[in-house]
């Protein structure tokens, strides 16, 4: 049944023999990367039903300053360091800071201070795992590869999504946060195993003269740190990812701030809150895993990327038009499941797949400013913008009417990124 499924899912994403193992590397360390993830996830949502949604404004803005603050070292690290040593290192960083994680919130569980630092802590180095993972994808498949091969990786995160809400379910009683967080730094072991392999993977491929990125790990990143932000000024496809970007961001902060009122109003207790939020991600990654297995790489190579950029906002209009119609606690749940999907069964991989017509100083370094800071920008400003309705006397149906028109702004953006994308993708095959 198993193999049977497995034959059915390789020949819907059309893998050819030479990529077999790099795809099942990249799809097994996505998994395991987003299991232990979603293990931590539960921990640092249930900190903001603490704190409450008032703070969250301030919560968003001293994640953002320290994306950049991250964003400028990893971009001055990355000037000095192989990429081979700079990968691998990003991974061990966050497991070490897990543990240290782990530790304080055994010495000091009720401190806020340990639990506002998790929060911001958390916020801003999960952008940077998934970042860096999927720019070490886009610098080893080929924009035809990923176009095929992306939604099917992507799905390995989804899969591993699921495993990581039940293993809170199971052990967020017995164990603590504390010991949730140990969970995730063993899964994060063998994450980094398997980012060495990537890269060797990556190598052998090259030296065969597979259909791969030509390009090498063997060097630093040359040129000023802060050339991915200027970078965004400079390049008009640059720009219209960091757009497509902030406005899903903004989209997605809106949703945040709903789920967070409603799920604090509704259920006192931490653990019940805990087990709320990891429910919805539970429905989320099971769905997500089924489009991204059976269906997005299909319908991506039938109706293009573009197609799955736009579809994003076109699908939150209708969301947020029915939480404006029903401002109830299961309608912020269906609200978290429609807009999780779309994003990450959809946008991620169509996004992703933006990346590999750019040069490989751009997979690296503008994608991560755009990743981290834009990411968080759009945050912040959502939050504030938020805070500054909710003053005004406009509740959760007022919020819902701003986000359908920036949801309107973000499908023009998603239309003329996908344009360029299919432009700049036949300039590559044409030389």
């Amino acid at each position: 049944m198993v193999s049977a499924a497995a034959r059915r899912i390789e020949r819907l994403a059309q893998i050819e023999p030479a990529e077999r193992r790099a795809v099942v590397l990249a799809f097994t360390c996505y998994f395991l990367l987003f299991a232990s993830y979603y293990v931590l996830r539960p921990v640092r949502d249930t900190v903001a039903t603490v704190f409450g949604v008032e703070q969250l404004p301030e919560f968003f803005t001293a994640t953002l300053v320290g994306s950049v603050i991250a964003s400028w070292l990893y971009a001055v690290v990355a000037r000095r360091v192989r990429l081979r040593a700079l990968l691998p290192g990003m991974f061990w960083f966050w497991l070490v800071n897990i543990v240290l994680f782990s530790v304080l919130f055994r010495l000091a569980a009720r401190s806020v201070w340990v639990g506002g630092s998790y929060y911001v802590w958390f916020s801003v180095m999960n952008l940077f795992m998934v970042s860096v993972f999927w720019s070490l994808m886009a610098d080893l498949f080929t924009p035809a590869q990923a176009t095929r091969l992306f939604g099917l990786i992507a799905a390995g995160g989804s899969t591993g999504a699921i495993a990581g809400p039940i293993v809170t379910r199971i052990f967020v009683a017995p164990l603590g946060l504390a010991g949730l967080l140990v969970l995730a730094a063993v899964a994060f072991v063998a994450v980094i195993a398997l980012v060495h392999l990537l890269m060797r993977e990556k190598e052998r491929l090259r030296a065969s003269g597979a259909r791969v990125q030509r390009t090498t790990l063997e060097h630093g990143l040359a040129g000023h740190p802060l050339e991915g932000f200027r970078e965004l000024l400079a390049s008009g496809y640059s720009a219209r990812q960091a757009g497509f970007m902030f406005l899903m961001t903004w989209v997605n902060t809106v949703a945040y701030f709903f789920q967070t009122e409603l799920v604090a109003r509704a259920l006192p207790g931490i653990t019940g809150r805990a087990v709320a939020i990891a429910d919805i991600a539970l429905v989320v990654n099971v769905a997500s895993a089924l489009i991204l297995l059976f269906g997005l790489g299909h319908i991506m190579r039938r109706f293009g990327v573009t197609t799955g950029l736009v579809l994003n906002p076109l699908i939150m209009i209708g969301a947020f038009i029915a939480i404006a119609l029903s401002p109830t606690l299961f309608m912020i749940q269906a609200l978290q499941v429609v807009r999780s999907v779309s994003q990450y069964a959809i946008a991620r991989p169509s996004r992703e797949i933006c990346f590999t017509v750019v040069d490989q100083a751009g997979r690296y370094r503008t994608k991560n400013v755009i990743d981290t800071v834009i990411y968080r920008l759009g945050d912040a400003s959502s939050a504030w913008v938020q805070d500054g309705l909710r003053a005004a006397g406009l509740r959760i149906a007022g919020c819902a009417a701003v986000g359908i028109g920036v949801c309107v702004l973000w499908g023009a953006v998603a239309l003329g990124l996908g344009r360029r994308y299919e432009q700049l993708r036949k300039q590559r095959e044409t030389i």
